[in-house]
Order: structure tokens, then sequence, then C-alpha cells
């Protein structure tokens, strides 16, 4: 089968390799839609511990596909059906697994990170994943790519359990990528009175008033002031950083209105991790400070809902295909930031 394998630092080189063997209690789905996430893009450009020429790996961890080969002691899934798989993976009974919270997991492994994923023709679905309940059966009018897409919003829909937005709330999501976009959409379906979305970009703060024209653009260099004069200086009701910026951190502080809540969606690189904040600020409007990170299976499921039943449309946010013959291009698309959801298609 074809799969891009990783072997280093910005190594990554599609090769024919065989296909994964599966035990009596995992599944193989060949893949049908994976999606390039800021994730990969990070661990392809600084390294992951245990990758190398010696232990090559697959990234690609936002999968659809079908199964393809049934393991002889697992039970409720068949041969030729649709799904969708949820890659994060708890050891199952510490504390936080028995929350259900396996993505909190000290020893959680994920499917494109730890062990090989999705960037080729078929993956293997330990049988911790089958277990543990991480391969969502798919409707027929899911498309692929939108299951795929399910991934980074189940992410996002953690963050809105954390730092939920309510019904007349003026929010703010500073990055307009695809999960800034992602989490406009559902901070909308919340009822959000005013959406603002920021960006350095204008070419991706016209995309997103393309996706929705209710939203209100914002360019970065003004967005102290105009959110500050669209709001009569009082600030806005909830914060959201979908991007990697310790500044964007520095402002969502400083734009909150009182009793506002703030959620640090996106991380930060190591050497800026050390951000100075205002706590005082923080204790005298009384600001609910959170953050949110990946996603269990129930958000997983929930997400998968919400785009089954209509009401949320992330179709609009695949702008690029490309077969996995043309990965180190795709790459390259998802990297320059000009659209929006870059995604593997096996048609």
């Amino acid at each position: 089968m074809l799969a891009a394998q990783m072997t280093g630092v910005r190594k990554v080189a599609v090769r024919d390799i065989p296909a994964p063997e599966i035990g009596d209690d995992e599944l193989l789905v060949q893949v049908k839609s994976v999606g390039i996430c800021g994730t990969d893009l990070r661990i392809i450009g600084n390294g992951l511990p245990g990758i190398d020429e010696e232990r090559p790996r697959v990234l690609g961890h936002e999968i659809s596909g079908v199964i393809a080969q049934v393991g002889r002691r697992v039970a409720g899934y068949k041969e030729g059906q649709r799904v969708a798989i949820a890659p994060n993976m708890g050891c199952g009974v510490c504390r936080r697994c028995g929350r259900g919270d396996s993505h909190l997991c000290a020893n959680y492994s994920a499917l494109g990170v730890q062990i090989d994923g999705g960037f080729a023709e078929y993956v293997r679905v330990p049988a911790a994943a089958v277990r543990y309940g991480n391969v969502f059966a798919l409707p027929d009018h899911v498309s692929f790519d939108a299951a795929a897409i399910n991934e980074p919003l189940s992410c996002v829909y953690n963050g809105l359990k954390q730092c939920p937005v309510a019904v007349g709330d003026d929010v703010l999501i500073i990055g307009a990528g695809p999960i800034g976009i992602m989490y406009a959409m559902m901070a909308k379906l919340s009822g959000a009175a005013r959406v603002f979305v920021a960006n350095r970009s204008k070419g991706r703060l016209e995309l997103a008033k393309s996706i929705d024209g209710s939203f209100v653009a914002v360019e970065a260099d003004k967005l102290r002031e105009t959110i500050l004069d669209l709001t009569d200086g009082e600030g806005v009701d909830v914060a959201v950083t979908a991007n990697p910026s310790p500044e964007a951190q520095q402002l969502a502080v400083e734009l909150t209105a009182m009793n506002g809540k703030i959620n640090f969606f996106g991380g930060l690189p190591k050497e800026k991790q050390i951000v100075p904040i205002n706590t005082n600020t923080v204790h005298y409007k009384q600001i609910l400070l959170t953050g949110s990170t990946k996603a269990n299976n129930e958000h997983f499921r929930s997400a998968l809902k919400m785009i089954s039943s209509g009401l949320l449309d992330v179709s609009r946010l695949v702008t690029a295909r490309y077969p996995l013959s043309r990965f180190e291009e795709a790459l390259e698309n998802a990297s320059n930031g000009s659209g929006m959801k870059t995604v593997i298609a096996f048609d």
C-alpha cells in the first residue's frame, strides 16, 4: 500500500509498504479521507520522540473510511461499513479514563501520533480503540470529508463545553483558520449575538465572511480599538485564542468584559509558553479563564451528530483535496494558509 512515512524532522516520503496485519481484536480500515492538521505540521516541522529512520511513523489522525477486515473476536462491526475514527485512546483504568476523559490520560496514545495513522491506504485500528468505542458508524449521507473534519470539530466542541457561549453573548475568536471558523460556527449555533473573527490575513477574513456573512471580520492590527469601539468599551463576553500566539492570550484578557470567559484553545510553542498576563485584570473583572485540549469519544459522538443531522455544514471548510501521491504539495497548501481545510482523499 502507499503511505506517507515520517522518518525525521521535515522528512516525509510517500512509500510503498506492506498493508497492516490485524489481530483478532482489531479492525483494518481502508482510508477514504484524512485531514491535515496543525498538529501534523508541527510534528513534521519539529520532530517527535520515537520517530526516526529506524522507526518511521505514518501521521494523520483525522480519519474516515470503510472497514476492510474485522478481527475474529470483534463484534458490532462488519466489512464494508462506513466509519469515522476518534484517534485518542487512554489506558482505560485510571481516574481520567473512568470519567470518560481518555484524551487526558497520562498514558494516552493516538492514531497518527504515537502509532501509525491515516496518511496511508489502510490503517490498523488497535484493540483498545475497538474496545473503548473509538470507531463510529457513519450514515450514508455524511461524506468522508465531513467525517474527517469531525475530529477537529470535536475538539472545538470540547472547548465550548469548557467555556460555554450563552444566548446573546459577544464572542471574539482570535485566529481565522479551520479551528477558528469551526469555533465561530459553533458559537453562532450556541446563540451568540455577534461573533468577531480576527486574523492577520485579509484573505482568511474574506474566506470567513464567505462561509458566514454574519461574522464580523476584524483585522489583527486593529483588534484592540475595533473590539472596544464595537462593544462601547466593555469588551466581549467570551474570547477564544484559536492560534499559537502569546500576544493573542494577552489581548484576550484585556478585551474580555466584566464576568467574561476565556478559552485558551491554541497551544503555544515551548519557547513561548511562559506568557506575562496581568492577573489583577482576571481578578477584578471576575474573568473565568479556561483551557481545552483534544477531545474524548463523547465529544466526537456529539460533533458527529451535529454534522449528520444537518445542524452544522462543514463541507464548506474543505478548500483543497489531494491524492496521497501529491502529499508534499498538500502539506505546502496546508502550511501557507491560503485556504481552510486540506484533505488527502482516496476517491
